[in-house]
């Protein structure tokens, strides 16, 4: 899996991936059905099998021109009818208000290229009354966090559409935003392509916790329904999503490697270890900037490591907050963190005098004061070999 990352010191997120999840999806006929029938409210499709569906993509992308190769184009089989789905994949944040444009480009190519294939078979046939084109529904899936705002018509497009508008082209496309869908809306369509979209609405790493929660009967459905080959496809998938998120390479291929031996509920147990992992990095990131914050202003190198170290000491008292804001116990903490528990009880029995109004700063005078002997030795040692090495 190829990627091209931008930001891979921070772990934050990898903008830009070669191989494209979405195009994955709908170059699957199997996952391309799931989506017609769960995610379009167009009756048509609700009835549609993967055996309907033919990836003609290779065939039509060439003639489009165009530098978007995460475009599909699939031709469907409806009774005895063909209609052509082109799907074209959005993930930046800004609307493309040119996109009807890019769509009518499309549907023209399209018509053009069956039109000369039927000339071909029946000569003389696309000026008799007859003939007919196929119909052409256009789909934007768009991954990105804001509203979709461009115009859905083309005619909307164009100026004096007030005056003359039944003189120029008009057509709605399809928007399927991908943020419409609460967590709980994509574990209920309890099938694979929902799994793929938990995972796509991620926008960084410091969101897995969000999947900590997921049904054990939702992973036992994947685990018992999903026929292997599409268990390889979901995994390449959800590969390039993780890649996407700068999860490193080994961690992606155990994930990878659960997913084909149908251990999801494995799988989603190492979310919430990149969760933990994540939330100790940014606090070992926020400890330094503050440590070299208090160590400029002293002045002098032992400044520097003091105002590091009580950086450090500052922001672990933080972490632990919020861990008590969620409820969680002094023996929870220490796991959560995997600090010393001694440590951890000493923070939160400070804190919990203070609630509901914790003040970092307060706890940490109190804990280096006389009255707490010990932990500013113990913890000048723990905050270098542990949480901020």
């Amino acid at each position: 899996m190829e990627t091209q990352n931008t930001t891979t010191s921070n772990g934050v997120n990898n903008s830009h991936t070669k191989d494209n999840a979405a195009k994955i999806v709908f170059g699957d006929p199997v996952l391309c059905a799931q989506f017609l029938k769960g995610y379009t409210d167009i009756p048509l499709f609700k009835e549609i099998k993967p055996e309907d569906i033919e990836n003609v993509s290779s065939h039509f992308l060439p003639l489009f021109q165009e530098s978007r190769d995460s475009d599909t184009v699939n031709k469907i089989r409806i009774g005895n009818s063909e209609i052509y789905l082109i799907a074209l994949i959005e993930h930046q944040s800004e609307n493309d208000f040119d996109m009807s444009f890019r769509i009518l480009r499309y549907i023209v190519f399209i018509w053009t290229d069956y039109a000369a294939q039927q000339e071909k078979l029946h000569k003389g046939i696309i000026k008799s009354k007859a003939f007919l084109y196929p119909p052409i529904l256009p789909i934007v899936y768009y991954e990105g966090t804001s509203t979709w705002s461009a115009p859905l018509n083309f005619k909307d497009r164009v100026f004096l559409n007030n005056v003359l508008g039944d003189y120029i082209p008009s057509f709605n496309y399809l928007v399927v935003p991908l943020n419409k869908y609460s967590k709980q809306d994509l574990i209920e369509k309890n099938d694979e392509l929902s799994l793929i979209f938990l995972i796509n609405q991620l926008q960084n790493s410091s969101e897995f916790h969000t999947l900590k929660d997921i049904p054990k009967e939702y992973t036992e459905h994947l685990t018992d329904n999903t026929p292997d080959y599409l268990l390889k496809i979901i995994g390449k998938v959800i590969a390039v999503l993780l890649h996407k998120l700068n999860v490193p390479d080994e961690e992606v291929y155990e994930v990878t490697d659960q997913i084909t031996r149908r251990k999801f509920s494995m799988m989603f147990d190492n979310f919430q270890a990149y969760d933990v992992q994540e939330t100790r990095r940014v606090s070992r990131e926020e400890g330094r900037l503050e440590g070299r914050i208090e160590g400029e202003r002293a002045g002098r190198i032992e400044g520097e490591r003091t105002g590091r170290i009580e950086g450090e000491q500052l922001h672990l008292i933080k972490l632990v907050i919020k861990k008590i804001e969620k409820q969680c116990s002094a023996a929870q903490i220490s796991e959560i963190l995997e600090e010393p528990l001694d440590i951890i009880q000493q923070i939160y029995n400070i804190a919990l005098c203070q609630a509901p109004d914790y003040n970092a700063d307060k706890i940490l005078k109190e804990l280096n004061s006389k009255t707490v002997s010990g932990f500013k030795s113990n913890l000048h040692g723990f905050s270098h070999k542990n949480i901020f090495k």
